[in-house]
């Protein structure tokens, strides 16, 4: 059992202000000098960004799909270590499940396990007293749940608010703030650039977590939330420990350096990717693909988590120092694995610039969005994963690759064809794995980063361009 005080931030639906209000309570209580941890319930690596710029600590995503259940409750606890407030950001509506099981993996569901108290964010811009029948409706729908209260968006006018708060209190639900329209402007950078404002040390990303935490301060009873989240029982769950689901680390007479593409304020792999390396054995060196233009000095290994925009990639294809010394670390057979964009990196161009040319294939940006799970199956024995292995992932990306796949292809699932490279040892894919939900690839990584080049580095490949 851990003591972890907590909420859930959650809506009716998206676009109720959940977000900026999660980030701007982080920021307000940070700025009291309370200790506090952001998390993103699901697969969004930029909201977990922003709420960790916000905690000053890195946000983290708890997603029962990518790790599992009966680790959420393990995670909290471990990235909330010390802290005064977790802080639980959900997704879409409170009900709501994108892979149609909401009794699992729904913020309700979410909610429940963990043991927490709901705080409902309620836009009221078109509502009177029904907003009160729409609240009733959604704490009386599960028994189970815990609905502690709302926090009202976009209130008109005092008397609009008076209005709100009577007909709540008609029915015994807390109104912990009420903001007007305007105080919750769109300040937050555009999501096509990603992680990095809130991890590359941008003004634009600082200025927004500040003028967040002004408003909610304003205008929510900051005394009344830490009330209640504080109300919350202790954690059914251990805290997760890397070093405890690795056991011994890899021994070697000197770590093996393992870049980790990232930025100043943090890497474009979850929180968990660095810290389950170095409970592995490695040395964790973080490498900024647009910035840096030479690896680490000693890299046996580079990892490019799917946090990295798609969005950059006229710097990307700028940095051609860097380009040269990726190829050449992944041409002498050294472990490189890249997820999302930094495939498209790896590829030979994308949208008719050119890449670091690992991989003979080229990347094209469409308008359309491919978004889902997948339930893969590792196609190729890899650094990754054993051949045949079942692993679950998320895929975010307009750009696509031509090929598709390898003639060692990365990974197949019912219904696609197959996806992704594996060269030498290189894995690449578009699909973006969460390593707490298997922790044995840092091990595998960090062994085949003490070993030498792989054997079939020194013949000719067909998916790799030629040297």
């Amino acid at each position: 059992m851990t003591v972890v005080p907590r909420l859930v931030f959650s809506a009716p639906s998206s676009g109720h202000g959940k977000n900026a209000l999660a980030i701007g309570l982080l920021a307000a209580l940070r700025d009291r000098d309370l200790r506090v941890a952001g998390f993103k319930l699901g697969p969004d690596q930029v909201d977990a960004a922003y709420l960790g710029l916000a905690a000053g600590r890195p946000g983290r995503s708890l997603d029962p799909r990518l790790v599992g259940a009966d680790r959420l409750a393990p995670l909290l606890a471990h990235g909330a270590e010390g802290a005064e407030l977790a802080l639980v950001q959900g997704s879409m509506g409170l009900y709501d499940s994108v892979t149609g099981h909401p009794e699992r993996d729904s913020t309700a569901a979410v909610a429940t396990a963990l043991r927490s108290p709901v705080v409902l964010v309620v836009d009221v811009a078109a509502m009177g007293q029904s907003a009160a029948a729409l609240v009733h409706g959604f704490r009386s729908f599960d028994e189970q749940l815990w609905l502690g209260g709302v926090i009202l968006t976009r209130v008109a006018s005092s008397r609009h608010e008076a209005m709100l708060r009577e007909a709540l209190d008609d029915i015994n639900v807390p109104v912990y703030g009420a903001l007007r329209r305007q105080d919750l402007p769109p300040v937050l950078p555009s999501r096509r650039l990603g992680v990095l404002p809130a991890i590359g040390g941008s003004a634009e990303g600082d200025r927004a977590v500040r003028r967040l935490g002004e408003a909610v301060a304003a205008t929510v009873d900051l005394d009344r939330l830490l009330g209640l989240a504080r109300s919350a029982p202790p954690l059914p769950a251990t805290a997760w420990s890397p070093r405890d689901v690795l056991g011994a680390p890899v021994t070697a007479a000197t770590p093996p350096v393992v870049a980790l593409a990232g930025a100043p304020g943090g890497s474009f792999s979850p929180p968990e990717t660095a810290e389950l390396l170095r409970a592995a054995g490695a040395e964790v060196v973080i490498v900024d693909p647009l910035r840096d233009e030479a690896l680490p000095a000693g890299t046996r290994a580079l990892v490019v988590g799917g946090g990295l925009p798609e969005s950059y990639a006229e710097q990307l294809s700028a940095n051609r120092k860097l380009c040269i010394a990726v190829a050449e670390l992944a041409r002498t057979g050294r472990p490189v694995i890249a997820e999302g964009a930094g495939l498209l990196w790896l590829a030979r161009e994308l949208d008719g610039l050119p890449m670091c040319g690992v991989l003979d294939a080229v990347g094209a940006t469409r308008d359309g969005l491919v978004v889902g799970y997948r339930e893969a199956t590792a196609a190729t024995e890899s650094v990754v994963a054993a051949q045949g292995a079942v692993l679950v992932g998320h895929k975010e990306h307009r750009a696509v690759l031509t090929p598709r796949a390898g003639q060692r292809a990365a990974w197949t699932w019912s219904g696609g064809a197959p996806e992704g490279f594996v060269w030498r040892n290189v894995h690449a894919s578009q699909l973006t794995l969460h390593w707490a939900g298997y922790p044995e690839i840092a091990t595998r990584l960090v062994t085949a980063a003490l070993g030498d080049p792989a054997p079939e580095a020194v013949h000719a490949d067909p998916d790799g361009v030629p040297a």
